[in-house]
């Protein structure tokens, strides 16, 4: 894995850079053959907050994890434990549905579960998993909506209305469908496809 490591209103010193490579090449253990990916790194911190995103795009999954705390490496060993759940749920769900060659079932190794017995950090990993995070997800309501051409300031201010996180609407320039979303920062975000 190639390592991309920035910060923001952070110096990012050869310690951190050590720290986050050291517990993210971790994940590496998860996998068959170790994945030839970019790892993006995000440190910031904001008053006494520091956040750490970690993105892993690869070609049939993206991982991609957030975390916050007061100190910079417990939020790194938040977002490895994030990221670890995340490729725990992401096999147990293709082992369940696909079956085919080339699926993203083979990029992870058979035995994942053995990996808890592991030693990590010098002492065996117990940790258990709880069956809800494996589960597969239940759609409880279903919305069906018209969506309206307009531009992303006319959609941020619609989600604004209604209080919610997101809003998809249809681009009025493009055609697109597109998503604009509120971030934990306050700021917003919009999705549209490439």
């Amino acid at each position: 894995m190639h390592y991309n490591i920035r910060g923001e209103n952070l110096e990012v010193t050869p310690a951190l850079k050590n720290y986050v490579e050291k517990k993210v090449s971790k994940l590496e253990r998860y996998f068959d053959t170790t994945p030839a990916a970019d790892v993006h790194v995000k440190m910031q911190v904001h008053n006494t907050t520091h956040t750490i995103e970690v993105t892993i795009p690869m070609p049939q999954l993206v991982l991609r994890a957030e975390e916050s705390h007061t100190d910079m490496y417990a939020a790194i060993d938040l977002v490895v434990e994030k990221l670890e759940r995340q490729i725990r749920k992401h096999k147990t769900r293709v082992n369940r549905k696909f079956r085919q060659d080339g699926s993203v079932r083979y990029m992870f190794k058979e035995n994942i579960e053995d990996l808890n017995d592991e030693i990590v950090n010098g002492e065996p990993s117990n940790e258990e998993f709880p069956e809800s995070e494996i589960d597969d997800y239940e759609i409880v309501r279903t919305k069906r909506f018209n969506l309206k051409p307009m531009d992303a300031e006319e959609a941020i201010l619609q989600m604004d209305m209604l209080g919610h996180a997101f809003f998809v609407f249809s681009n009025s320039v493009s055609g697109d469908t597109n998503v604009v979303y509120r971030r934990r920062d306050g700021r917003y975000g919009l999705i549209e496809p490439e």
